[in-house]
């Protein structure tokens, strides 16, 4: 859930804090372990977000659903917020830029119950899409992540508490998000819980040529295939309707 006014699912719906905590109450009451709150567009092309307006955005969203039992995810690379949605509550830090920044890792460390996301992204938002190159885009991709990981795990962050992302989308072409879906077994054989966030890419508006409030039985797809293929937690926009499908598929293989 952004709060935001231009990320490119929802941008602009969830400004109002008070819509926020509705929809976000009802993400926890569809199913989701986590609701995963953001207040700076990571969208290719976006801009940076000043610090005391992301903190404006994401705080009293994040304090009200903490507040009412929902179990928190913040997405932010800046240290400054993590630290404020940790002692507000928060049960995982997300953090596109993979911890970084200057001081994150130690804003994150010693919070001992947060879980962290950690995910690659070639180059920043505002032009990761222009023209992302990659000799080998898996092993690039595992390398990052693993240096990240053991980077956090240098700091004193259990090896439960990391969780990694391929970062779908974030300075990727098609081809390369396509080869990542493919590896995900192997970035699952690295040791640590993996992550997918495929829900309303602009990748399945290539497959489907739908518009991305149109995605969701593509993004259902796509993380019914990533769950396959090792992923332990998929990032969602349609929590009711992915998990119907997981839960079948777990039924029936």
């Amino acid at each position: 859930m952004n709060v935001t006014a231009d990320s490119f699912s929802d941008g602009g719906q969830f400004l109002d804090p008070h819509r926020a905590i509705e929809h976000g109450l009802r993400l926890r009451d569809d199913g989701a372990d986590f609701v995963d709150v953001g207040g700076e567009s990571t969208r290719p092309g976006a801009a940076p977000v000043p610090l005391d307006e992301e903190l404006r955005r994401v705080m009293p969203v994040i304090e009200a659903l903490v507040s009412k039992g929902a179990a928190v995810s913040v997405d932010t690379s800046k240290p400054e917020v993590m630290r404020a949605a940790i002692e507000a509550g928060c049960a995982v830090v997300n953090d596109v830029n993979g911890f970084r920044s200057d001081g994150a890792i130690d804003a994150v460390a010693k919070a001992k119950d947060v879980d962290l996301i950690v995910m690659h992204m070639k180059g920043a938002p505002a032009t990761m899409q222009d023209d992302p190159q990659y000799d080998d885009v898996v092993a690039e991709v595992s390398a990052f992540l693993l240096a990240r990981a053991r980077a956090l795990e240098a700091a004193g962050v259990q090896r439960q508490r990391i969780i990694l992302d391929p970062g779908f989308g974030f300075g990727k072409t098609v081809d390369h998000n396509r080869q990542l879906v493919h590896a995900l077994p192997k970035l699952a054989g690295l040791g640590y819980r993996v992550l997918a966030g495929l829900s309303r890419k602009r990748m399945l508006g290539e497959f489907t040529g739908r518009a991305p409030q149109e995605r969701m039985a593509a993004s259902v797809a796509a993380a019914l295939i990533a769950v396959q293929n090792g992923a332990s937690l998929v990032r969602v926009h349609d929590v009711r309707e992915t998990i119907d499908a997981i839960n079948v598929w777990l039924a029936l293989r």
